[in-house]
């Protein structure tokens, strides 16, 4: 029985994790994915949310990603993420204020707010706080 699987999370700009995992959780657009070594082949759209990764020597990690493709193979899983972003990198008042000026303007409702864009930019915010109090969790 294959115990660890090789995955790639890869964002615009750079590869920002590569190695074996134990085991790891997503946000796919139809709800949270678990996927474990020997995973039926599975091609997925990715919302705004994070990825836990257990690594191979079971350390625990949390990546925001603000949507992209994920890729399953049995002995291989890949992120294409628009943006992603590990737990320790993200700035948590930059993404309170975020979330303040997100929802102020699903609040306020002018004609020239998109309520669909706000909401889109509320739920990133709310994924990088989740994301940031798992970290701070996972640390201690």
């Amino acid at each position: 029985m294959i115990k660890n699987y090789r995955l790639d999370v890869v964002s615009a700009e750079k590869q920002l994790f590569s190695g074996f995992v134990q085991k790891l959780q997503v946000s796919g657009i139809e709800g949270e994915l678990g996927i474990y070594p020997g995973h039926s082949p599975l091609l997925t759209v990715i919302k705004p949310g994070m990825i836990r990764l257990i690594k191979k020597n079971g350390e625990e990690e949390f990546i925001y990603l603000s949507g992209g493709i994920f890729e399953v193979q049995p002995s291989r899983s890949i992120v294409l993420a628009d943006i992603a972003i590990r737990g320790t990198d993200l700035d948590e008042q930059r993404a309170l204020k975020a979330k303040s000026k997100a929802e102020q303007q699903i609040k306020d409702k002018h004609k020239d707010i998109n309520y669909l864009i706000a909401s889109v930019k509320l739920a990133k915010a709310m994924a990088k706080l989740r994301v940031i109090e798992l970290t701070k969790k996972s640390i201690k």
